[in-house]
This record gives structure tokens, sequence and C-alpha cells, in this order.
């Protein structure tokens, strides 16, 4: 690895790492949770640990892929920008899934986290295919965790 990734990769990892620890701290796998009703093809809990690392991962291998192919600082600043709004609506659901309760909002806000990964993907891929590329198990993820929060509330609603 040339010196040039060092701080890229560090501070990348860093910010998922945050991102991660921000989410776990939001979700409470408690009563609440435990008691709703789900689609028989739920993973097992670890599961979801196990496949947000990844995507983590990943992630963040695919900023720093594009960040360094970026042209321009201005390109540059755009792409740390689509990342951190991402980030935040990655955040958000958790928020709104498990500390507020609300699968219904938790979905209408997936919509936005699943166009903004859609967003990175072709933002990234032009300047990184490869980025691109690391970003599609994201979108896969993604779009399979809203399926399983659609069943959710259909299995469960409504909310109040």
């Amino acid at each position: 690895m040339s010196r040039t990734w060092v701080l890229p990769v560090i501070i990348a990892a860093l910010a998922a790492l945050a991102v991660a620890a921000l989410g776990a701290t939001i979700t409470d796998l408690g009563p609440w949770y435990q008691t709703l009703a789900k689609p028989d093809w739920t993973p097992p809990d670890p599961a979801f640990g196990l496949g947000w690392t990844v995507i983590f991962t990943l992630t963040a291998m695919a900023a720093v892929t594009a960040w360094r192919a970026a042209p321009t600082s201005q390109v540059s600043d755009t792409l740390i920008g689509l990342f951190a709004f991402n980030a935040f609506l990655n955040i958000t659901w958790s928020l709104l899934f498990f500390r507020m309760q609300r699968p219904d909002w938790a979905f209408a806000e997936l919509m936005l986290l699943w166009l903004s990964i859609l967003a990175l993907i072709i933002v990234c891929s032009r300047y990184s295919k490869l980025a691109g590329l690391l970003l599609l198990p994201y979108l896969i993820w993604v779009s399979f965790a809203g399926t399983l929060n659609w069943h959710v509330i259909e299995l469960n609603g409504p909310f109040n």
C-alpha cells in the first residue's frame, strides 16, 4: 500500500466503524423486537452483524477507491458528501425501526437509503468501476432488508 493510501484508508475505516458503532448502539433487539412476527425466512440475528461488517468494509473500500480516482477536489468533496448522507440515512433507519419502533416509517426512509446507495454506485462508477462494484452488495443487502422490513409491517401493523 502506497503512502498516499494510508490516510484515506484510516479515515474511511474510522468513519465505517463510527457508523457501525452508532447503528449498533441504536439497535435494540430486546422484547419489542423479539415479539414481532417475522417471516420464516428471517436470518438469525448474528447474520445481520456479519452482513453489516462485510457491507461496511466494502463500502469503506469503495469510498477510498472512488475518492482516490476523483479527478478534482470538487468531485472528492461531492463523494464525501454522498457517503456522509448515506451514513446518516443508514443510522436513521435503525433509529426509526428499533428506537421509535416504527417499521412503517423505517420502510419509507429505507427507500431513500436505497436511492442513496444507487446514487453512490452511479457516481462512484464514473470514476472507478471497482468502487461501483464494491457497493453492489450493499444495494442487494438493503433490498433484502427492505423486503424483510415490509413483511414485518404486513405481519404486525398498524404501528402507533
